[in-house]
């Protein structure tokens, strides 16, 4: 398993396993709880580089970044 300290949201860790290539067991701690775990939910068993290329740059209101933008970083930190 994978942990990652996210910056600049509100969440403030990102656990996940990569498995051949697939993202599994995408949990947030923190932040806003229904979306996080949705992602989580729509990220499961899917290729790692297509996910982190989709949300890469994302932007919640304004920081520069957001969880999803922390998880994109999150997973090309460990391919």
């Amino acid at each position: 398993m994978y942990s990652y300290a996210p910056s600049g949201v509100c969440a403030r860790k990102i656990n996940f396993d990569i498995i051949d290539g697939k993202l599994h067991n995408v949990k947030f701690i923190g932040g806003c709880p229904g979306n996080l775990a949705a992602i989580g939910k729509l990220v499961e068993g899917q290729d790692a580089r297509s996910v982190a290329a989709i949300l890469a740059g994302n932007d919640c209101n304004g920081r520069g970044t957001s969880c999803a933008d922390q998880l994109s970083k999150a997973i090309l930190a460990n391919l």
